[in-house]
């Protein structure tokens, strides 16, 4: 598998996690700045999944 899909999956997956972690955990007064927002949470879940799975 290419560098580009890898990275790619990474983030897919770090995103889909990002949603989950917005969905089941959450912050319910709207104060948290990450996961307030599910679109925040999939950005930075979904970056931090990027980073992981890309080749060293």
């Amino acid at each position: 598998m290419s560098a580009v899909w890898r990275s790619v999956t990474g983030a897919a997956v770090g995103a889909a996690l990002g949603w989950a972690y917005y969905r089941f955990v959450g912050c319910r007064t709207g104060a948290c700045p990450l996961t307030s927002n599910p679109w925040t949470s999939m950005i930075w879940w979904g970056l931090i999944g990027a980073l992981l799975a890309a080749p060293r």
